[in-house]
């Protein structure tokens, strides 16, 4: 007798307990091996004053089941909540979401009838780490944030996953052209790691024209890995390109942990009505399933609802004249679902899912490799200059300092001093470069106590700082950017 795996559930707010019921009793009448233990999460957590929308003991149940089944949740308008989802999958350690995009031509609409692609977004850093600050009165800032260890647990896991699922080509996407550190580390990394899989075709694309491509020529893609932001979109785009939001599952993987949700939200608005589809949480479901190791009841239940779906037995989202027989209530759909159990589709190719397809794709981004030697050589101090011109401030600061020079000037990216290279239409915020020297290519090294020493004098003329980023090379290497302008 097959031991039940435990999972976690949680209904979630709008139109979640809705389609999570509808989803689990479809589990329960597959015979899915599971036992579930409920936890509380989303709007009413927030409003107890969990700013991150999950209780203390919720936790304990993650740590013990290691498996979460969510249901949409609602964020509360306004400052001070901070997103569920990124809170669990930074906390657990889901650094791969898993989102399969398939038309299911001619039953939902779309112009692109063959697409079956699959997109793997990094799931933990990039501007999803959400730090933000407010630097002057009109100037915000967002910090991007990417590391080589998460690059190589994102990229090893898509090729992984494309060679299990016998997939031929991955795509990666970025805008390294203009964010040459950050995606072009994504961009190396998934170079390096492509040379391992001398099976599966690589190609990378900047994100731009790869999103163009995506919503127009969807069938040329395979898997897609991305950074976090641009994954997060386009994802969306290419769900929607194949008939409907509202279909699409997401699987977040971590190498001990995964959570499983639909792409959608909640939907408040439809909410209590009967009318939501839950199709986008049981295919969530039929990816847990696999992931648990339980191909069969996976390929028993997706099998079923293609077959619900070409019987024209459909929701209010995706019915049309066309190709509808029955609009049908949330439970309706669901019961349809389960009658056809057993069923294989007639025209849609049926889906057979074979043992430890999915389960156990470890990926901890520890290659081995030299340390580079780090030596501070300079610094960037950023101003909120209300006052001065950027020839008068330039005047006050660059003899400051008798090992450090005053570099550039810049405001936004943009050099202003020496030479304004643009029209300037912020001058507040201000980074002033301070470096040993500006050959770039024997820079020396510099102490703290040097940066440190610039800072007091600065403070001393009333000067307001709001932040210092230290300027380093790596091997002899440059590790930060030059101004637009420089």
């Amino acid at each position: 007798m097959a031991i039940n795996t435990p999972i976690t559930i949680a209904y979630g707010d709008g139109i979640g307990p809705e389609i999570l019921t509808a989803t689990l009793a479809v589990l329960h009448a597959a015979k899915a091996q599971i036992t579930t233990e409920t936890i509380e999460v989303g709007e009413k957590i927030y409003r107890q004053g969990y700013t991150s929308g999950i209780p203390d003991d919720a936790w304990q149940s993650l740590q013990r089941t290691h498996i979460l089944l969510k249901g949409p949740i609602t964020t509360p308008q306004g400052g001070g909540y901070k997103s569920l989802n990124v809170t669990l999958r930074k906390t657990l350690g889901l650094f791969a979401n898993v989102r399969p995009c398939t038309s299911y031509y001619p039953f939902i609409s779309t112009h692109y009838p063959h697409v079956d692609l699959v997109i793997i977004r990094e799931n933990e850093e990039d501007t999803y780490a959400g730090i933000e600050h407010r630097q002057t009165d009109d100037t915000y800032q967002c910090l991007k944030l990417i590391s080589r260890p998460g690059c190589e647990r994102v990229v090893h896991y898509a090729f992984e996953y494309a060679r299990k699922f016998n997939r031929k080509k991955v795509t990666c996407l970025t805008k390294d052209n203009i964010m040459k550190m950050t995606d072009g580390l994504f961009h190396r990394v998934f170079n390096e790691i492509a040379t391992e899989y001398p099976d599966i075709q690589a190609e990378h694309l900047i994100v731009d024209i790869g999103t163009a491509l995506v919503a127009t020529q969807p069938e040329r893609f395979d898997v897609i890995v991305t950074p976090n932001l641009y994954g997060d979109i386009l994802s969306d785009v290419a769900a929607q390109i194949t008939g409907s939001v509202g279909l699409a599952g997401s699987a977040n993987i971590g190498n001990h942990v995964a959570m499983f949700e639909a792409i959608h939200g909640s939907a408040p608005d439809i909410a209590g009505k009967h009318i939501a589809n839950p199709s986008g949480l049981l295919n969530a479901a039929v990816q847990m399933l696999i992931h648990i190791n339980q191909p069969e009841t996976a390929t028993l239940i997706e099998n079923a609802w293609l077959k619900t779906l070409e019987e024209g037995i459909h929701t209010a989202d995706i019915y049309n004249t066309q190709h509808s027989k029955e609009k049908a209530s949330t439970e309706r759909f669901t019961q349809a679902i389960i009658e056809r159990l057993g069923q294989q589709p007639s025209h849609f190719k049926p889906v057979h899912y074979k043992t430890g397809a999915y389960a156990r794709i470890e990926c901890y981004g520890e290659r081995k490799r030299a340390v580079a030697t780090k030596v501070l050589v300079g610094v960037d101090i950023f101003l909120d200059n209300a006052t001065d011109s950027p020839n008068q401030l330039a005047e006050k600061i660059k003899t400051l300092s008798e090992s450090l020079q005053l570099i550039t000037i810049t405001s936004r990216g943009l050099k202003i001093w020496p030479q304004i290279t643009g029209e300037i239409s912020n001058i507040h915020h201000c980074c002033c470069r301070f470096q040993s020297t500006s050959d770039l290519k024997h820079l020396t090294p510099i102490t703290y106590a040097e940066v440190l020493r610039l800072l007091v004098k600065l403070n001393q003329l009333g000067l307001d700082v709001i932040k210092t980023e230290n300027l380093y090379t790596f091997d002899g290497e440059p590790g930060f950017t030059l101004a637009q302008g420089q």
